[in-house]
């Protein structure tokens, strides 16, 4: 590898609060840029209030240990400032005018009544590639309005096929175990970055970025949107079983779940032969996927029969050596302990301003010959103030 991250050098500005804005900073500093976070003097990004829980037992200062705030703050300089306040302003068209990516997320409007939109940045800076994220977009009707995660995933129809059928327990549309969302939007965000990054180098010239929720959420449909664009059937929810294969749904092992899925015929026969069911792979009803999927009600309790008398992992060793896939449902200690997972160094200890460490959540990018910046903790509320008085101070070091 060589020895500097691969946007090493490259600044970046950070307005953003909450999630999809700070993840997409977090991204571009984990791959070697330099990003100052301009927060609320006081109280700083809104993540850092939601609380509990800490990273510590009963911090001294709370906002400095949200979890939510370290799970996308990592790797930046936090400098403090009011942008209602002319001091604020002066400093942030500072930093701006040496920057060569702002990222923000405010409600469309708010920037431009204190001279920080897009517009009056790019007149002083020319170069700058200006990212706003907000939950509708710059134009059309909802463009005013605010948007959360959820609110994306229920308007764009997330939700209305995520959750248990009509017909299973516990039926009804469900949000995401995470923010899915804001997390498609900050990687969306991110390579609308670099791309506007790249055409610089021939024009010379940034851009402005306009990025919504709502339409990476409606983009993100792929081929279930795409499914009721070429058919106009409203799909329904399947709970955790695939609409376009099976066997594919978790199953009841007698110690414990296990999530398969049974992507063609050829492994339909292999897991049939793994789990002693031959004379299912004899079956003409159940020969091929599309045979399958007409004969699903007939199919299921004869798989669920097998996977009740064996343990989890029983199963998954009969399946992992016929090259089926499955996997158990793990809970967050297993996620933590699973030897992939450490393997991939996707757990990362960093050092806290006191002496002691903690773990973070690691960058799952590997690139061949650039390393990523080492892993560092999110910064203390207004951290870096004073190294920032007077402007973009010197990089830091890789």
């Amino acid at each position: 590898m060589s020895g500097l991250p691969a946007l090493h050098g490259l600044r970046v500005l950070d307005l953003s609060r909450v999630l999809a804005g700070p993840m997409a900073a977090q991204v571009l500093a984990d791959l070697g840029a330099d990003v100052i976070k301009i927060e609320r003097p006081g109280s700083g990004d809104d993540s850092r209030q939601w609380v509990p829980p800490t990273m510590v037992d009963s911090p001294a200062t709370p906002h400095d240990e949200s979890v939510y705030f370290w799970a996308s703050n990592r790797g930046k300089r936090s400098v403090t400032a009011d942008i209602a306040q002319s001091e604020g302003q002066a400093l942030i068209k500072r930093l701006a005018g040496q920057a060569d990516v702002l990222i923000e997320n405010y409600k469309v409007g708010s920037l431009a009544r204190h001279g920080l939109d897009d517009q009056s940045l790019r007149a002083l800076n020319p170069k700058l590639v200006y990212c706003s994220i907000t939950g509708f977009g710059q134009t059309g009707p909802y463009r005013e309005l605010p948007g959360y995660d959820t609110i994306a995933q229920a308007m764009g129809g997330l939700m209305s096929v995520t959750g248990n059928g009509e017909a299973q327990a516990g039926a009804g549309p469900r949000k995401t175990g995470v923010a899915v969302v804001d997390q498609m939007t900050a990687l969306y965000s991110v390579i609308a970055i670099l791309a506007a990054l790249r055409e610089r180098e021939s024009s010379g010239l940034g851009q402005s970025i306009d990025m919504g929720l709502l339409d990476v959420q409606v983009a993100s449909l792929t081929n279930v949107g795409m499914g009721y664009l070429a058919t106009g059937k409203v799909p329904r929810r399947l709970g955790n079983r695939l609409a376009t294969v099976y066997p594919s749904d978790n199953f009841a092992c007698s110690d414990g779940e296990l999530m398969l899925i049974v992507g063609n015929d050829e492994q339909f026969r292999r897991f049939c032969t793994a789990m002693e069911l031959p004379a299912l792979a004899q079956e003409p009803r159940f020969a091929r996927n599309a045979d399958r999927q007409q004969h699903v009600d007939e199919l299921d309790p004869l798989l669920r029969a097998a996977f009740a008398s064996r343990t989890v992992a029983d199963c998954r060793a009969r399946l992992d050596a016929a090259g089926v896939p499955a996997a158990p449902i793990n809970d967050m200690a297993q996620v933590f302990s699973d030897p992939q997972v450490l393997a991939r160094g996707m757990v990362q200890p960093v050092s806290r301003p006191d002496g002691s460490s903690a773990r973070v959540l690691a960058n799952p990018i590997r690139l061949s010959r650039s390393a990523l910046r080492p892993v560092q903790r999110p910064p203390l509320l207004g951290e870096h103030n004073a190294d920032v008085a007077q402007g973009w101070p010197a990089a830091p070091t890789a």
